[in-house]
């Protein structure tokens, strides 16, 4: 201790490193406080990482739900031109199949069917054309 005397006063520094007990009182709280606030600073920015990506992956899945309801409109739009392309093939088979009944009743001489028939077909065109 005698050592420790004679830097007291030249160097108070040294002596409070040589001695553990002559540290300022609360010296290990602001040291604690000091650790506690980097450490919440850190957290501070992961969690801000943290909501950036999941302000990105909200931002996707926004675009992503536009695209599906983009494609989804495109999708009933395809079927509801698919259904009418259906039945205008229905529609045209049965005007063949009338013409072709003419044809027939007009070969086998039966004109009394062919008139018929032909009332039939104009019948169903006018009907379709509605």
């Amino acid at each position: 201790m005698g050592s420790q005397d004679q830097f007291k006063n030249v160097c108070p520094f040294i002596t409070r490193a040589l001695n553990s007990r002559s540290w300022p009182r609360g010296h290990k709280k602001r040291r604690k406080l000091k650790k506690y606030n980097t450490h919440m600073k850190v957290l501070k920015a992961e969690m801000e990482e943290v909501r950036l990506e999941q302000k990105g992956i909200k931002d996707g899945q926004r675009l992503l739900q536009d695209k599906l309801k983009a494609v989804e409109a495109e999708c009933n739009q395809l079927r509801r031109e698919t259904a009418l392309i259906i039945e205008q093939s229905a529609n045209t088979q049965l005007r063949l199949a009338l013409m072709f009944q003419i044809l027939k009743a007009r070969e086998n001489n039966d004109f009394c069917k062919a008139a018929e028939l032909s009332q039939a077909l104009r019948e169903l065109i006018m009907e379709q054309n509605k």
